[in-house]
C-alpha cells in the first residue's frame, strides 16, 4: 500500500509542524512524510528542526549522535531530501514543484517487527527505495531510525560530466 501526501507549505517551526493535520502521528505513513517535510528545513534553521525532530521521536529525541550525523549527511547536501518530492530529478537540481507531494509506501515486510513499520520512500536521485522505521507507541508512531539520508546522484548543475 502507498499513500501520497499533498503540503501547501512545510514547517518551519514546533508549532507549525503541530498544527499539521498528519502531526497527530496515529498513522505511520504521514508520520514518515512528516520527517522529510521537517528536514526540509535544516538549512533554514537547524535548531528549530532538531525541536520538531524531537517532537517526530517522541519519548527518544535526537541524541549528539544523531545531530552530528545529520550534519555530516545534509552539510551542503540538501539535495538530498528535495529528492523525496515528486517532480524532482538530478537534471532540475531536485527543485520540487508546489504543492509538495511525497509518497510512502508499505512494502511487504513492513510490520515485520510488531511494533515497528519500516516504510519506503524513493528518492528521484536513486535506483533503490530508501526507508524511514517508526516505532508505536500507545497509538501513535514515531521515528526511531531514518536510512533515508544515503548519497543519491548529484544534481545536474554540480556535476562536471553533464
Amino acid at each position: 500500500m502507498s499513500q501520497t501526501f499533498t503540503f501547501d507549505s512545510l514547517p518551519q517551526s514546533l508549532d507549525e509542524l503541530k498544527a499539521m493535520p498528519e502531526a497527530g502521528l496515529t498513522d505511520p505513513l504521514a508520520a514518515a512524510a512528516l520527517v522529510i517535510c521537517v528536514l526540509m528545513n535544516y538549512e533554514n534553521d537547524t535548531e528549530a528542526t532538531c525541536g520538531m525532530l524531537d517532537y517526530l521521536k517522541g519519548p527518544k529525541p535526537l541524541n549528539p549522535f544523531e545531530k552530528q550525523f545529520l550534519r555530516d549527511r545534509l552539510k551542503g547536501k540538501m539535495y538530498v531530501v528535495r529528492s523525496f518530492f515528486e517532480g524532482t530529478s538530478p537534471s532540475n537540481d531536485y527543485t520540487p514543484g508546489l504543492p509538495y507531494t511525497i509518497t510512502v509506501s508499505e512494502g511487504p515486510y513492513a510490520y515485520a517487527e510488531e511494533g515497528y513499520a519500516k516504510l519506503d520512500i524513493r528518492s528521484s536521485g536513486a535506483d533503490s527505495v530508501r526507508q524511514i522505521k517508526m516505532r508505536k507507541k500507545g497509538e501513535q508512531w514515531f521515528l526511531w531510525e531514518n536510512y533515508a539520508l544515503s548519497d543519491i546522484r548529484i544534481p545536474a548543475s554540480s556535476d562536471d560530466w553533464t
